[in-house]
């Protein structure tokens, strides 16, 4: 009777593996709310036709601008250093292999970028590029392979992916060791638990931190705003600001009021991806703004017939924010520092 059950409890184990998010939510019927993912709806933020003007102050505020080209570079010298050291010591350098699917210029750009900080810091690099129409077969092969080379010690997929691939099962595929990326759910889970310590902290939301902490911002204790809650800025962002001790209340496409919960921050991340979403109105009088969207807006006196915008519109917000990011120049180059910081780390786990 025992074996019986035994392989009972094997076979409904293995059916419950199996089962659907509709399936679970069959089987639990006794509660009315639906399953979390049937709530994840599309994210279209719909920007005023008719902003609200600035609001004016009887004194206008000095706005510092944080400048993250000038930051980076100070990382990134002592990432060099490290660099050279580790191969002196140990004649090996860190590794990062990059997956691009795909010919969108927003990504190919950023893929150039980050190759390039590689081969300036000496990080070794690898870059693997499919077509648009390729199968997820194909990427978990060459995921695979990278996750079996040992002279690669980070991995990173270029988002987003073509709609017709699963990107969860692909990020999953990564090797927790080598997620320098941070999106693997241990990683974004132990980075939601107090007490846990994430192997890698996502790239922009660590590079946002480390913008704050070296401009002077006091994070403990403020009131911070996340404009966003994406799985790549947004929700890893509030979970980091946390970590440091903020008070965090996330907007999104369905808030009502946006702007008068953000009156209220101390500090303000906009990762909406909304370019001049954030009006100066929106602003509390000395704010500390770190603007992550960068958006390419139309403007044929620009070389290329388009300049980058982000989610403030920053001509509003200086005299009202005490200090702001510009874009581009600020978030963008922290965010590949942050990837180089985290490639360097899972060499040294290994190599010292």
């Amino acid at each position: 009777m025992l074996m019986i059950a035994r392989k009972a409890l094997a076979s409904a184990h293995t059916k419950a593996i199996r089962l659907t998010t509709r399936d679970v939510h069959c089987f639990s019927s006794i509660l009315v709310s639906p399953p979390l993912v049937s709530l994840d709806l599309p994210e279209n933020w719909i920007p005023y036709s008719d902003p609200p003007p600035p609001v004016s102050f009887e004194t206008e505020q000095k706005t510092v601008v944080i400048d993250g080209n000038v930051i980076a570079e100070e990382i990134r010298t002592k990432i060099s250093s490290e660099v050279r050291k580790m191969k002196k010591a140990v004649g090996k350098v860190p590794g990062l292999a990059v997956v691009l699917v795909g010919q969108q210029r927003d990504s190919q750009t950023y893929v150039r970028n980050k190759i390039k900080a590689c081969e300036e810091t000496g990080i070794k690099s690898i870059l693997a590029e499919l077509p648009e129409d390729c199968t997820e077969g194909q990427i978990l092969s060459i995921l695979k392979k990278f996750n079996e080379d040992t002279s690669i010690h980070g991995i990173l997929v270029q988002l987003p992916l073509p709609q017709h691939l699963d990107e969860s099962k692909i990020l999953n595929m990564v090797r927790l060791e080598k997620d320098v990326d941070g999106f693997h759910p241990l990683n974004v889970g132990n980075l939601a638990m107090r007490g846990r310590e994430p192997l890698f902290v996502s790239c922009t939301p660590k590079g946002c931190v480390e913008l704050l902490i070296r401009a002077g911002v006091e994070i403990a204790g403020k009131n911070a705003v996340v404009i966003g809650r994406s799985n790549i800025v947004g929700l890893p962002m509030s979970l980091l600001l946390q970590r440091h001790d903020a008070t965090v209340s996330t907007v999104h496409a369905f808030t009502k009021d946006p702007e008068q919960i953000t009156r209220k921050a101390d500090i303000v991340i906009a990762a909406a991806g909304i370019p001049s979403l954030v009006r100066g109105s929106w602003l509390k009088p000395g704010a500390v703004v770190i603007d992550v969207g960068t958006s390419p807006v139309e403007d044929s006196s620009c070389e290329f017939g388009y300049r980058l915008v982000g989610d403030v519109c920053y001509e509003e917000a200086l005299g009202v924010a005490s200090a702001i990011t510009p874009v581009p120049g600020g978030v963008g180059p922290m965010t590949i520092t942050m990837l180089l910081c985290n490639t360097l780390d899972a060499a040294k786990r290994i190599f010292l």
